[in-house]
């Protein structure tokens, strides 16, 4: 018997999962340090892909036993995790040896430990579009035990436009972070569709970012160690150890295209998707690509 798949609630305003909620004490007096690197984004947006990018740009020459020998969700512990029987994101996190260490979250801009602004972090943030996010999202809820059952196909895309998602409204998450950046110099907003056009080019501006001065030959080898295809089949990297997974139904790593949605979108879905995107994002100047 497969246990039950968790429901969502409202935390703080936020549609979420008790896993994600069950250390929150720790969570919220979590104490960053200021070299922490912070990756958030929202779910299926990219965020292996980053941290990955960064865990080579970081460690690669210094620690290159780490990409062979640790899975990369203990490179960079998932902040708010909260497994039965599994060190906690912030146990975790707390115990990594690096300098910098890096975390990464999917939680929405308000929810952000105090401590990570006040210690002056830098957080890289990364946003993919709203359709290929969605499809995304529903692959990984059907094979991830500790996701809220999906449903079908249409009955998710109605639930994620309403935000009832676990970490809430797609919408509410990349405007929220995407205010924050225009107060916060130290964060760095990408989108997911840069990467795929040009990955070299936006490891450029992460190194920028980041004061780091790796070769152009590192910075090459990054790249291409960092293509779809190579971490799917890297088992450090591409989730086949975690046991919450069902790679029979979905591959962690399942496309890693811009443009899928088209596969799944009927015209009349389309349509409505559309209607509802030009309501919520009409007052933002973030703008995102369906297709590269």
């Amino acid at each position: 018997m497969k246990p039950p798949r968790p429901t969502l609630f409202d935390f703080h305003g936020v549609p979420m999962t008790h896993i994600f909620t069950d250390d929150w004490e720790n969570i919220k007096h979590f104490q960053a340090r200021p070299d922490d690197i912070l990756i958030a984004t929202y779910p299926k947006a990219g965020t292996t892909w980053v941290s990955y990018i960064l865990d080579l740009l970081y460690f690669s020459q210094t620690r290159p036993d780490r990409q062979t020998s640790m899975p990369i969700y203990e490179r960079v512990p998932f902040l708010e995790n909260k497994k039965p029987n599994h060190p906690s994101g912030t146990d975790l996190a707390n115990s990594l040896d690096t300098s910098p260490r890096l975390i990464k979250t999917h939680l929405p801009v308000q929810l952000i430990p105090k401590s990570f602004w006040e210690q002056k972090c830098r957080v890289v943030y990364v946003a993919r579009n709203a359709k290929d996010n969605a499809v995304s999202y529903f692959h990984f809820n059907r094979m991830d035990s500790v996701q809220p059952e999906p449903g079908d196909w249409n009955s998710f895309l109605q639930n994620y436009m309403e935000g009832q998602m676990a970490f809430g409204s797609w919408f509410d998450h990349v405007t929220g972070w995407w205010e924050r950046k225009q107060s916060h110099p130290k964060l760095h907003y990408m989108l997911f569709e840069d990467m795929v056009e040009d990955t070299g080019r936006e490891i450029d501006k992460l190194c920028s970012f980041l004061g780091l001065t790796s070769t152009a030959a590192e910075k090459e080898q990054i790249r291409r160690q960092s293509q779809f295809d190579n971490m799917k089949k890297d088992d450090m990297a591409n989730y086949s150890s975690a046991i919450v997974m069902d790679f029979k139904i979905s591959p962690f790593m399942r496309k890693g295209k811009v443009g899928d949605w088209k596969n799944h979108f009927t015209v009349a879905q389309n349509e409505q998707f559309d209607e509802e995107y030009h309501k919520k994002m009409n007052n933002t100047t973030l703008h995102f690509r369906t297709e590269v």
